[in-house]
């Protein structure tokens, strides 16, 4: 599809996406991907609203690591999925546009979802614009399936210790949250719901869309939500990088 390439960053592969027009973005995407490692790349509707926000975007590849600060064999043996963005993907971000935290604007779905939350919750100042869709926020439920999961924790337990809900800092938040999940997806929803009647419960501000349904745990509801994701994600960070 035009305007992405594969390339090396960090000595993992990721895909990027450039918008024709020009060189000077002054802001960007980094989107996590799921469970099921499917990047943008292919994704027509992702992939014209951020032509349409001229937005660049980089998908590291993540295999099925969780994007956490925590050792997943299946993606390195040595170093954690989310000290990889950190170390790896944000600088070649900063290399090749110009751009910093906070003027990156992460986006996630599913497993990739709960990544950016994570990530943002953790690292708050630097990502204070997340949009989540559809985020596998209780990661937890799939422990002892035989996943990739079952070596990076002991137990179910272990897990749900890590997940964002118990990582949320109540004096250190991300000030721009958008999560969406559609109902019918029978896996992540209450997750979802109990994410936001914390984040509410707090005080936190954030927006959500837990009503809109268009098939579940689906690319046709994630490909839904493209327009309000990438549309949020780049007015909040107008918000908190004005354009000159």
């Amino acid at each position: 599809m035009s305007g992405w390439t594969t390339i090396e960053m960090g000595g993992k592969p990721a895909d990027v996406f450039e918008p024709s027009g020009g060189k000077s973005f002054g802001r960007a995407v980094l989107y996590l991907h799921d469970h099921d490692l499917a990047t943008l790349k292919d994704n027509t509707a992702f992939t014209a609203e951020l032509q349409n926000h001229g937005l660049p975007a980089v998908c590291p590849h993540g295999g099925r690591s969780w994007w956490l600060d925590r050792i997943c064999p299946e993606f390195d043996g040595s170093i954690t999925p989310m000290a990889h963005l950190l170390n790896g993907v944000v600088p070649w971000i900063s290399e090749r546009w110009n751009v910093q935290p906070p003027a990156i604007g992460l986006i996630g779905i599913g497993m990739g979802g709960q990544g950016a939350l994570q990530l943002a919750y953790r690292h708050a100042r630097l990502f204070p614009v997340v949009a989540a869709i559809s985020p596998a926020v209780d990661f937890h439920d799939l422990h002892g399936l035989g996943l990739p999961l079952d070596e990076m924790f002991t137990s179910a337990e272990a897990a749900r210790q890590e997940t964002a809900t118990l990582n949320l800092h109540p004096l250190n938040w991300p000030r721009h949250q958008l999560i969406v999940c559609d109902p019918a997806d029978a896996d992540w929803f209450e997750g979802c719901e109990r994410l936001a009647s914390k984040l509410y419960s707090m005080g936190i501000p954030f927006e959500s869309d837990l009503e809109t349904t268009a098939g579940g745990h689906d690319w046709r509801y994630f490909n839904a939500m493209a327009p309000r994701a990438i549309g949020f994600v780049d007015e909040r960070l107008g918000s908190e990088m004005p354009r000159s």
